[in-house]
């Protein structure tokens, strides 16, 4: 079970959708663009990896598969041929699926820029790992600190998910009061904040079932375990979280170029004591993405891009702003069209 991490997850959130080059500079070569609309990017978290995911954009795109190149060099093993081959229980392993959708979605960003060129972008989020690529692409960090990192940081998850009997479940139907008095009572932490009316609770295994036995007396209308490899976003993380401060502190950080939002505060960070604390935070912090799409929206962001496989953010959005404009790429095919898109901004 625990090479299926997040299988399930990403289920639940489609079902709920239902329900309702990098570098550190900016690209030189390219035309800037004047745009009308403030731009947002959105960068795909843990659960979202599928077989194939960039092999596509590596072959019609070459800027994009020199950071596939790269990333195997780096790495010193073949990430590339994981992600374009599979199988899927080995990139589904925390420590190949996060590094592997962190250089999917920036070679997702540096194929659309080498087609439509160098346009403005006001602020970025990502969900959970996806925020640490939304941090790359503003310049945070380069691609190499920031793949290391990342591998880092899913190993270290790995270990605690192998360490500890943990498991998730998500709230349908609820608001945060009701979930957080639930959590309170079976002493599990709130996980994910994913829209309204969409949220995850987190903690170990026994007391998850209990609070997923007791969600109807607290309000919930629907309650339901995923099949995840531990308890993300929650204190058995912690292992993860002590280990994860020493490589944070150590990586070079510079202060983005755009504003990025924090999965732990909701808003914009922008000191790199606020960005080292929050990015560490995070493993064991709530994923405040409501919050996110909130403070992006507030900054006047009307058109989002979601770079990443699927396009679950897509429907995250929606459920909270319902005639946000999103984009979604993941393929040379959805570079083509966001560039055509952004012509028309």
């Amino acid at each position: 079970m625990r090479l299926f991490a997040y299988a399930n997850y990403l289920d639940f959130l489609r079902e709920m959708q239902a329900y309702s080059a990098v570098s550190d500079e900016p690209n030189r070569g390219a035309t800037r663009i004047p745009m009308t609309k403030k731009i947002a990017l959105l960068f795909a978290g843990q659960g979202a990896q599928s077989v194939g995911m960039g092999r596509d954009l590596a072959a019609h795109h070459p800027v994009a598969g020199d950071l596939f190149q790269q990333a195997d060099e780096i790495l010193g093993r073949s990430l590339s041929g994981i992600a374009w081959n599979g199988p899927l229980e080995e990139l589904t392993k925390t420590s190949n699926c996060q590094p592997a959708l962190y250089v999917h979605g920036l070679a997702c960003l540096a194929a659309l820029r080498g087609v439509a060129g160098d346009f403005p972008i006001e602020a970025a989020a990502g969900l959970s790992l996806g925020e640490w690529t939304a941090h790359a692409a503003g310049g945070t960090f380069d691609f190499a600190t920031g793949l290391r990192l990342v591998e880092t940081r899913g190993r270290l998850m790995d270990v605690a998910c192998a360490t500890t009997a943990g498991a998730m479940a998500a709230m349908i139907g609820a608001d945060e009061s009701a979930v957080r008095a639930l959590a309170a009572d079976t002493d599990v932490d709130v996980a994910n904040m994913n829209a309204p009316g969409q949220i995850v609770i987190s903690g170990e295994s026994a007391k998850v079932e209990l609070a997923v036995s007791l969600a109807k007396e607290h309000g919930i209308r629907r309650a339901t375990l995923l099949n995840v490899a531990g308890a993300y976003h929650s204190r058995l993380m912690n292992s993860a979280y002590e280990e994860l401060g020493q490589p944070l502190l150590e990586a070079e950080l510079r202060s983005p170029r755009f504003a990025v939002m924090s999965n732990v505060t909701g808003d914009a960070v922008t000191t790199l004591p606020e960005i080292r604390n929050t990015l560490r935070d995070q493993v064991t912090s709530t994923v405040r993405w409501t919050d996110c799409m909130e403070s992006l929206l507030a900054r006047g962001c009307e058109l989002f891009l979601e770079l990443g496989p699927g396009e679950v953010l897509a429907g995250l959005l929606r459920r909270t702003r319902q005639d946000a404009e999103v984009v979604s790429v993941s393929d040379s095919a959805s570079v083509l069209a966001c560039a055509e898109r952004l012509r028309k901004v």
